[in-house]
C-alpha cells in the first residue's frame, strides 16, 4: 500500500468515515465515549465495530472486538487496513488488548491510520506475541 500514497489516503479516509458511521451504534452510557472502528479485508470487504459498555466496566467490549467478530461472521480473512475514531472523528490508537486482537487477525503488515500517520501494526506493537509462538 505504501507505494501508492493516493490509494492509501483514499482507503484511510474511507475507513475513517466508515468508523464514524459505526460509532453511531455504540453503547456508551457510562463513559459517553463512543468509539467506531473499520477495516478493509484482504478480499475487499469493509468490516466495522463499535464499543459496547457494561455497568461492570471490565466487561466493556472495545470497537475492535466487534470488528473482529464481524470479520469472522462475514467470512473470515485477514485485515489489511484499519482506522478507529472517537465521537469527534479523531483517529485513536487501539489499547493493548485490541492491538493483540488486531495482530491475530491482521498481523505485522496490517496498516493502521494513527494520529501521527499511517503505520504498520509491527510499528505499533513490536515483538508481538502471536500464533507462531504456539507452534513450537
Amino acid at each position: 500500500m505504501k507505494a501508492n500514497q493516493e490509494l492509501d489516503n483514499q482507503v484511510f479516509e474511507m475507513l475513517q468515515a466508515e468508523a464514524q458511521e459505526a460509532l453511531q451504534h455504540a453503547y456508551a452510557p457510562y463513559s459517553n465515549y463512543p468509539v467506531g472502528a473499520a477495516a478493509l479485508t484482504d478480499d475487499g470487504r469493509i468490516v466495522k465495530g463499535c464499543n459496547v459498555e457494561n455497568a461492570s466496566f471490565g466487561m466493556t467490549l472495545c470497537a475492535e472486538c466487534g470488528l473482529v467478530s464481524q470479520l469472522l461472521l462475514t467470512g473470515g480473512g485477514r485485515l489489511v487496513a484499519f482506522a478507529c475514531v472517537d465521537k469527534e472523528g479523531k483517529l485513536l490508537v487501539p489499547c493493548g488488548r485490541c492491538r493483540q486482537l488486531l495482530w491475530e487477525h491482521g498481523g505485522a503488515q496490517l496498516m493502521m491510520a494513527m494520529p501521527s500517520g499511517v503505520c504498520s501494526l509491527k510499528e505499533v506493537l513490536p515483538e508481538a506475541f502471536g500464533p507462531d509462538y504456539l507452534e513450537a
